[in-house]
Formats: structure tokens, C-alpha cells, sequence
């Protein structure tokens, strides 16, 4: 359960569409709307989003014994304010509860979460800082705003921030901080392996699942370090990232941040082979032979697996068409690894490129694998770190 509360900013307008996409994720939504919000947008719009009569009286209900000022902060796992208002940011510093939306974050004992939006003078002033800086005392999480241009025209600090880190922020309120203080390298995407400057040999591999897993652990609490290559997935908000294209620019980035990782999954599909010559011109259709000589890249799993440092979890995957657990199996022993997820390619709803997944994993020293179930990526991605902290722990 999410409240969220909105006070009186031309950014409201904003706001409704986190309404409605925390919804559409399946939250339970309830909204409180200031009176200053209720001059910008209509407590019907944010009902109709919500799914949920919206809230704007604090007395409304006493007749037949509830009182919505301590119930919504109460009942709620984490509060939202946005757009947050200099005036709401300065009354919830000193402690009114002359509304709604001030009473129920006074009576709340779960996460708040506050997203200043104002005039970039207003924003910067010294009492709105000393008033941030006393929210910060309570425990409250304030994201800063974005730079640029206001709706008065003014350019500066005081735009509402974007709805990705104010979304990621949210999750890690919802889910257990179980990856404190660890540090984890996923690899995510293809690589491509250039045979001229228009052609390369690659694989179907979209990323979303090693995405997925950069997020969740991020979302968990982890320091997170994202190789990617190249793929349309967007980058993580609060994930480090680097960008290689070839087998041997993620081998050598994957070195250099194994050293400092506790935990390494790879979920990425490296190309096994390289053309064995690489033309920097492009090869002409009349002058092109139908045979290609290959090299083979080297196994960046097998050397993270061989090489792994003592008490470093070492996650491998395999997609696999044919006899999936044993040849995962296979894959764990060779490579000295921790766990392995496996999947098949064979399914549309768990090949490549697919929104859903189903992954079975063995673990070192256990004989029968676990069955994930089929569900979406994002899932799949918390319910193996459910078993990486199982194994850690």
C-alpha cells in the first residue's frame, strides 16, 4: 500500500501518471490531495487513475469511525509526497498536522519518501535547505529535483525529477536490504563480433534478463556494476554501467571489476567465436567466399569461475535447447561455479528476447535443481537473488 500525496504544483499534473503506473504495478494506491493541489488537478482524475476515492478532508469519515489522518499512515507501507511544495516541505519540518497529508505522515512508521518540485530560487533558499536537511533528520528520504527550465520560466534546480529513480527508490523501500554492503558485477546483452565495418557474427540475446537482475540487486541494497553490450534495454537508474561491443572488451572489463565484486553473475551471451580476420573494408558480395575461419574468444565464465576468490559468489547461466539440467550441470562442474540458472530456448515465453522467464538452478553440492516459476523477468531477477542470499547465508 502506497500513499501519495500531492501538494499544490503545476508538476501535479505529473504526479498522476506515477499514480497511474504504480496502479498498473499492481499497488494499492491511496491519494491525498492538498488544497493547493486541488487548484491544478481534480481529485476526480487521480480516483479515476487510482482505481480509489481520492482523499482531501482530513474530518472525512468520522461519522462512521474511521479517521483517514491516522489510518492511511498507518496502514501504509511507504509514503509518497510529490511534487513536495517549499510550504509542505517547511510544515513537515517543524512538525504541523494542520491537513491531511501532514497528519498521516505524522502518524506513519513506515518509509517516506519526499520529491521537492518548486522555483529553482525557492529550492535553493536557505530555509528550504535547513528544511530539507531537518526531514533528512527523521529519517525521510528527499530525491533531489532535476535542473532546467520552470514553468516560470526560470532555469535552475526545481524541476520534479523524472519518474525511473523516484520508481527505483520506492522499490528498495518495499524490499528486503538483504545486499548491504555487497558489491555485484552482472554482464547483460550480446556482443558482436565484427567481420567488416557493415557485418558481424552476434546472438538474439536482448539483455533484459541481466538487466533485471542489475535492478533487483540494486533495488536490494548492492553497489551494482552493469557490462553490458550492446542492447535497447535503458540503463539502470543507480547502476553503474559500462558499454563494450565484442567478447574481448567484455572480457577485459569483467577483469577489472571482478576484483572488488562479492558476487558476479553472467548472464550475458558471449559469442564463443570471432572471425578469425577482421576486414576494414566491406567485403563486396562478388569478391565475399562462402567460408569463414573463426578464432575462439576466451571463456570469460571458466576464468571467473577458476580464478574466484574466497568467500565471491560465482553465478553462471546457460540457455539450453536440449537436455537443459544436465548440460547446465555440466556447466557448473566445468566452470567451478556457485549456482547456475539454466533456461530453455526452445519456449517463446523463455528464449531469447522474451518478457518472461522460467529458470531452474543448481547449486554446488546439491543434486535436485530448483524450480523457478514462469513469470515476468523483474520477478525472476528477485526470486534468484532470493536464492543467492540463501546460498550466502
Amino acid at each position: 500500500k502506497i500513499v501519495v500525496g500531492l501538494c499544490g504544483s503545476i508538476a501535479a499534473f505529473k504526479v498522476a501518471g506515477w499514480v497511474s503506473s504504480l496502479a498498473k504495478a499492481e499497488a494499492d494506491v491511496e491519494v491525498i490531495l492538498s488544497s493547493g493541489a486541488c487548484k491544478f488537478i481534480t481529485p476526480l482524475s487521480l480516483s479515476a487513475l487510482s482505481g480509489k476515492a481520492a482523499h482531501t478532508d482530513m474530518f472525512t469519515g468520522v461519522g462512521d469511525g474511521a479517521m483517514a489522518h491516522i489510518d492511511l499512515g498507518r496502514d501504509a507501507d511507504c509514503i509518497l509526497i510529490a511534487p513536495a511544495s517549499a510550504n509542505m516541505i517547511a510544515r513537515l519540518a517543524s512538525g504541523m498536522a494542520d491537513d491531511l497529508i501532514t497528519t498521516a505522515v505524522l502518524a506513519a512508521r513506515c518509509p517516506v519518501v519526499i520529491c521537492p518540485a518548486m522555483n529553482p530560487n525557492m529550492y535553493s533558499h536557505p530555509a528550504t535547505r535547513r528544511n530539507i536537511k531537518q526531514l533528512k533528520t527523521y529519517g525521510y528520504t528527499v530525491i533531489e529535483p532535476a535542473c532546467g527550465a520552470v514553468a516560470c520560466k526560470d532555469e535552475g534546480q526545481g524541476r520534479l525529477p523524472e519518474w525511473e529513480p523516484v520508481r527505483e527508490m520506492l522499490a528498495s523501500k518495499l524490499l528486503p536490504q538483504d545486499l548491504l554492503g555487497e558489491t555485484v558485477l552482472v554482464t547483460a546483452g550480446p556482443t558482436r563480433e565484427p567481420l567488416d565495418p557493415a557485418r558481424f557474427l552476434s546472438n538474439r540475446s536482448s539483455g533484459k534478463m541481466g538487466y533485471a537482475v542489475a535492478r533487483a540487486a540494486q533495488r536490494r541494497g548492492a553497489i551494482v556494476h552493469l557490462i553490458s553490450g550492446p542492447t535497447a534495454q535503458r540503463q539502470p537508474s543507480g547502476v553503474d554501467c559500462t558499454n563494450v561491443e565484442t567478447a574481448s572488451e567484455m572480457y577485459e572489463a569483467a577483469m577489472a571489476k571482478a576484483e572488488q565484486a562479492t558476487i558476479i553473475v553472467k548472464s550475458a551471451a558471449v559469442s564463443d567465436f570471432r572471425p578469425e580476420v577482421y576486414s576494414d573494408k566491406k567485403v563486396k558480395k562478388d569478391q565475399a567466399t562462402l567460408h569463414l575461419d573463426l578464432a575462439q574468444n576466451r571463456d570469460i565464465l571458466l576464468e571467473l569461475g577458476t580464478n574466484k576468490k574466497r568467500d565471491q559468489i560465482v553465478v553462471g547461466f546457460a540457455a539450453e535447447s536440449d537436455n537443459i539440467i544436465e548440460e547446465g550441470r555440466k556447466k557448473l562442474i566445468r566452470k567451478n561455479l556457485d549456482m547456475i540458472a539454466i533456461n530453455s530456448i526452445r519456449s517463446n515465453n523463455t528464449g531469447f528476447e522474451a518478457d518472461t522467464n522460467q529458470l531452474y538452478i543448481l547449486v554446488a553440492a546439491r543434486d535436485e535443481p530448483i524450480t523457478l516459476p514462469l513469470t515476468g523477468k523483474d520477478h525472476t531477477a528477485n526470486l534468484l537473488i532470493d536464492q543467492i542470499v540463501a546460498f550466502k547465508n
